[in-house]
Order: C-alpha cells, then sequence, then structure tokens
C-alpha cells in the first residue's frame, strides 16, 4: 500500500545506488529512475546531486534532505496504520484475569492494560492485586491467567518472564538525622527504626535479605500491609525503608521525603511476567498478546508516553 516512490526514494537514500535499489526492490534501473523523477517533478525540486548518474555515490541536495526525514515518517505511520487495521481484522476477543503484586500492580499494571485495552477493545479485562505469594498462588490454582509480580518466582508449573529492572532505593523522612548525609553506609543503617511490608511481600523478601546481609542491627520495626502505608510512614517520620523508586518518584519531586545513596551499592531487582504453563486454547490467545504486547516494548517509554497525555498513574 505504500506510495511505490517515497520507498523507492528511502532505498535510494540508504543503499546510496540506483542499481542496488534496483536489486532490492526487484525492479529496472529504469524504473527506479522513473520513479524518483516522478517525485522531483511533483515536488519541483531535485532531490539528488547528479541523480541521473546511477553509477555514482549519491548525495542530497537540500531539498532531498528535508524530504527523506518526512518520507520515512510516511512510511513509519503507513506500517502502524497497517498493524491497527490488521488488530481490527484479526480481532482478539474474550476475557483476560490478569494479576499484580502492589508495587507492580500499583503502579505499573494500570498502564499496561491500558494501552492492551487500546489494541484490543473486544477483550474484557480483570485485575487483581495482592502480595507477591498471593498473586503466584493464585496463577499456580489458574484463578489468573496471567500475573506481574516482583518478587522470585520459583515454581516449576509457572512460566517465567523478567520484562524490566526496578531499583530499590533508601528513603528517610526529611526531619531524620541521615536526611543530612549524603551518601549512607551501612554502618549508618543499625539501630535504625525500620518500616517493613508484609511477609509474602517481594520488597519485604528484599529488605530482609539485605538486612541480613548487611548484619544490621534493627533496633524497631513497623509492619504494613501496602508501598503506599510504607511511603506514608516515612513522611510521617516513623523510620526508614527500602522501597521501589517507582512508588515514591511524586514525593521525591515534591521533597515529602528524602531518598538516599547507599556507598558501593546499588540495589536492583527484576519485575517479571508470569503465567501458568498449561492453559486453554481460547485463554491462551488473550494472554499470548498481552504477553507480547509487554515483552515487545519499553514499558519506561510506555509509561513516559502515557504520562504526557495526562494519563497520571
Amino acid at each position: 500500500m505504500i506510495n511505490d516512490p517515497i520507498k523507492t526514494f528511502v532505498t535510494v537514500v540508504e543503499l546510496k545506488k540506483f542499481s542496488h535499489t534496483a536489486e532490492e526492490l526487484y525492479l529496472s534501473n529504469t524504473g527506479v529512475n522513473a520513479q524518483i523523477e516522478c517525485l522531483e517533478q511533483e515536488l519541483e525540486t531535485k532531490l539528488f546531486i547528479n541523480s541521473s548518474d546511477s553509477s555514482n555515490h549519491l548525495e542530497l541536495t537540500l531539498a532531498g534532505e528535508i524530504y527523506y526525514k518526512y518520507a520515512k515518517q510516511i512510511i513509519s505511520l503507513q506500517d502502524k496504520a497497517q498493524e491497527e487495521i490488521k488488530n481490527l481484522t484479526n480481532m482478539v476477543t474474550g476475557s483476560l484475569r490478569v494479576g499484580g503484586s502492589y508495587t507492580i500492580g500499583e503502579y505499573i499494571l494500570p498502564f499496561a492494560v491500558t494501552e492492551f485495552a487500546a489494541h484490543y477493545p473486544g477483550v474484557e479485562i480483570e485485575t487483581s492485586i495482592a502480595n507477591t505469594e498471593e498473586i503466584i498462588q493464585a496463577v499456580r490454582r489458574n484463578q489468573l491467567d496471567v500475573a506481574l509480580v516482583e518478587g522470585e518466582v520459583n515454581h516449576t508449573d509457572i512460566q517465567i518472564h523478567s520484562i524490566m529492572e526496578d531499583e530499590i532505593i533508601l528513603v528517610v523522612p526529611n526531619q531524620h538525622p541521615l536526611a543530612k548525609l549524603p551518601i549512607a553506609t551501612s554502618e549508618h543503617l543499625q539501630d535504625q527504626v525500620w518500616i517493613l511490608r508484609e511477609s509474602g511481600s517481594g520488597t519485604r523478601a528484599f529488605s530482609d535479605k539485605l538486612i541480613k546481609e548487611w548484619g544490621i542491627n534493627v533496633r524497631k520495626s513497623y509492619v504494613f500491609g501496602s508501598g503506599q502505608a510504607v511511603k506514608q510512614a516515612v513522611i510521617a517520620g516513623l523510620g526508614i525503608a527500602l522501597v521501589s523508586r517507582w512508588i515514591v518518584r511524586k514525593e521525591l519531586n515534591a521533597k515529602e521525603l528524602k531518598s538516599l545513596r547507599i556507598k558501593g551499592k546499588r540495589l536492583t531487582r527484576s519485575f517479571y511476567l508470569i503465567e501458568p504453563k498449561n492453559q486453554n486454547q481460547e485463554t491462551n490467545e488473550v494472554t499470548e498478546a498481552f504477553t507480547e504486547q509487554l515483552l515487545g516494548q519499553d514499558l519506561i517509554t510506555s509509561w513516559r508516553k502515557l504520562t504526557k497525555k495526562g494519563i497520571d498513574l
């Protein structure tokens, strides 16, 4: 469907020779020349310097450089249009039960579902959010078709796909003595009051592991059942916490709390997409479409695009 002269022009620019373009597009040299001449007549300008000499290295005129930039966009838009039309003609329908553990479920899952719904409006979507262990068990019992979690998954009956990296950061109240430090060491974290997630949470498992590895003595701890509650407890001055950067990005920008780098350490973990290994055919079609969408895109880039549209997630 793409306008042949435009595609031919772009190919000539990228291959540098008319003869190579003819081979690539299965045209004759005369046919390539004719399409370029057609474009030049339509635009009333020359696109190439010495464009009639197919044996020499080609150079674009200033007009050619301008047209090349827009020709690439035209081809890209045409490809996107064809893909959307293909989605309409090969409509995926059915239902999708998708879950998420709290951090990824509250901050990543909404825009993943938003994008999926835009591409597949015929699919009914039901979402569930709980801690990592509860979500894993729901997938194992086939109560969820697919899920996003931040904790480690060690079950042979579950398929696991790593979809993005998450950074864990130390956050402290603005009035806390540690807030004055440019960087913290493991010694600074001794005998502090910690705000922790509940058992079964991926963030709790990550925090427990690090506290043990660093040999940190916890003077006192408070346990909360969501990242939102942990965040608010830190802001209120109750203690310090290790949290995903995702859940405190607004509060950091608003300077409602302080994040600290830990000397010599950058704390990261993976976010995972999980699904049962055995699914029925109807469920597979919808689940595969959702899985392919997540594995085929940069989630951070997609999130930024949605926030620019005013969708605050």
